[in-house]
């Protein structure tokens, strides 16, 4: 496949996905692994796991991980071009969607959007956090460790950043 053949579908993918990325781009890390490790093969998984987790990792927003994707595609053109594909258009229908939110602020049925919509994106970044786990944990002490930091980040509120600061520290001393 040619730079601009992938310029064009890494345009095409990030686009349409960017309206589904409720909850943000955790919401719809199933799919993106879908397209661009299962159908495009522009990575393997533990190179989605790796580029998801630097992304999470790095100070900003939780999209760095599309650019980060659109690099390893296609070198700068492709981060360019797959950040604003899928920053542009969700941008422009949350503008719009606010415009309209504030108006029918009174409104009983923006209430009833919005307890509907939060169930829908907390099921959402679940299944992210099962993808990421079933590509990262392939033994036992790998799901004991993803199960123990999501408790007790959930549990004592601590910052995620700890936890992988532990779990690189077990890696380094050789303990998983």
């Amino acid at each position: 496949m040619g730079q601009t053949a992938v310029l064009l579908a890494l345009a095409s993918h990030f686009l349409s996905l960017s309206l589904l990325a409720f909850g943000g781009v955790g919401a719809i890390t199933p799919e993106i692994h879908r397209v661009v490790v299962e159908q495009q093969h522009w990575l393997t998984s533990k190179e989605f796991t790796d580029l998801y987790a630097i992304g999470q990792a790095a100070p900003g927003p939780n999209i760095l991980v599309i650019t980060l994707i659109g690099w390893k595609a296609a070198g700068i053109a492709g981060a360019i071009v797959a950040t604003l594909a899928m920053c542009t258009p969700g941008a422009l229908l949350t503008l719009a969607v606010l415009q309209l939110w504030d108006r029918f602020r009174d409104n009983p049925w923006r209430a009833r959007i919005q307890r509907g919509i939060a169930p829908i994106t907390v099921g959402l970044v679940a299944t992210t956090a099962w993808l990421l786990a079933d590509l990262a944990d392939h033994n036992l002490a790998g799901w004991l460790i993803t199960a123990v930091s999501g408790l007790v980040v959930w549990r004592y509120r601590i910052n995620p950043l700890w936890m992988l600061a532990l779990g690189a520290l077990m890696g380094a001393l050789g303990l998983v």
